[in-house]
């Protein structure tokens, strides 16, 4: 049975790929639950290309690479169908959807001089962002503290990798990449006993790349940034968001607190990755030439780790220093997730902003509806305040 539904995959062709990939890449709106929804449905459940179990392997073992795991789950499974031609073409048609618009939405939310209720939109979805950020970590935490164990040493260092997380986030920015080395590294150590770190050094090694920013200036910069946007995006997109800000705002100037809230909040409100905000970063750096390098480097890192390692995914979730380091640096991951809210409302330049991010706040971890409508509502509510001469540049 399973070598019939391989010898049926290779039969998919590329354009066949290019179409549903892409539609995927259109519709995508709410981040990885919705990518992976939509690639269940159309890969397991209408098509049958891939068994229902070889998919959730794939969650799993995306999950265990650095970058974003729902783009390289994509980029999996039209491996899966058509070798590296359809990994290519696949995740390409799953990414561009995405890239266009919020290129396009750059361009008109970092003008020199938006219209006014450009800018009041955008001062508006800026202001919820922190809150987006504190959801995005409270929906990590059930299977996070669920992989600890019920030992009740395992959850006490769960809190505390998660408290040095956070800390180091508010703290220590961009060196937060160290904390969250060290906490996968000492929860290997107990785990294993120190006798299989060697293995799972070598799947973390991007994270020391990220403690230090090297002296470069321009395009070579610009680079950088993305390639530790694009190696280092553990847990989602979120852990990222303090390096970029550092990098982007405070270390080269290429754009102020604001604009980034802007981008983080056009990463949330388009289809596809919520990497894709580097891309605005870019487009802040460099224009349009900018925004697609930053794209380019950001996501090569999981074309090749899907390339290169799809092959050996069961070797890699089988290996015990790999899930061990995981295991300690996904609690890190949550906390520099939460601690990333910290700055980015501190961020905000108006009070009444601090009012939007309140009701964000509701809708999010009270209410919990969608982030999509929550940044829609808040944008909303910025347009308003534009209108009745509240202040939004």
């Amino acid at each position: 049975m399973e070598g019939e539904q391989r010898s049926a995959a290779q039969r998919v062709g590329l354009g066949t790929i290019v179409r549903a990939w892409g539609w995927i890449g259109c519709t995508g709106f709410g981040g990885p639950p919705t990518h992976i929804a939509l690639l269940r449905r159309l890969c397991v459940e209408r098509r049958g290309w891939i068994s229902a179990a070889e998919f959730e392997d794939g969650i799993a073992a995306t999950n265990l690479l650095p970058g974003p795991a729902s783009t390289q789950l994509a980029i999996f499974t039209a491996w899966r169908l058509r070798g590296v031609p359809g990994a290519l073409v696949g995740g390409a048609a799953f990414i561009l959807p995405g890239l266009a618009l919020i290129i396009g939405l750059a361009a008109l939310f970092l003008a020199g001089s938006p219209p006014l209720w450009v800018a009041g939109a955008a001062a508006g979805a800026g202001a919820a962002v922190a809150a987006v950020a504190v959801q995005a970590a409270r929906a990590l935490v059930p299977a996070s503290w669920k992989r600890a164990g019920d030992a009740r040493a395992a959850r006490v260092r769960w809190i505390g990798y998660f408290l040095a997380g956070a800390v180091a986030t508010v703290l220590v920015g961009p060196w937060m990449a160290l904390v969250l080395l060290g906490a996968g590294a000492a929860e290997a150590a107990v785990r294993t006993r120190g006798t299989r770190l060697r293995a799972q050094q070598r799947a973390t090694w991007p994270l020391p790349l990220a403690a230090a920013v090297p002296a470069l200036g321009g395009l070579l910069a610009l680079a950088w940034v993305a390639f530790k946007v694009g190696a280092l995006s553990y847990g989602g997109g979120f852990v990222i968001i303090p390096m970029m800000q550092s990098d982007a705002v405070h270390t080269y100037h290429w754009m102020t607190d604001s604009q980034f809230l802007n981008a983080v909040a056009l990463g949330q409100i388009t289809p596809g990755p919520v990497v894709q905000t580097v891309a605005v970063v870019g487009y802040a750096a460099a224009g349009v030439p900018g925004a697609l390098l930053a794209a380019a480097v950001a996501f090569a890192p999981s074309f090749l780790f899907v390339l290169l390692g799809a092959h050996r995914f069961d070797r890699l979730r089988a290996d015990a220093g790999v899930q061990a380091f995981f295991t300690g640096a996904g609690p890190a991951v949550i906390g520099a997730i939460t601690g990333s809210a910290v700055p980015l409302a501190l961020a905000l330049q108006h009070a009444w902003q601090y009012g939007v991010l309140a009701l964000a706040a509701l809708w999010l971890l009270a209410a919990r509806k969608g982030v999509v409508g929550s940044l829609l509502g808040a944008g909303a509510l910025g347009v308003a305040a534009s209108l009745i001469g509240w202040p939004v540049g």
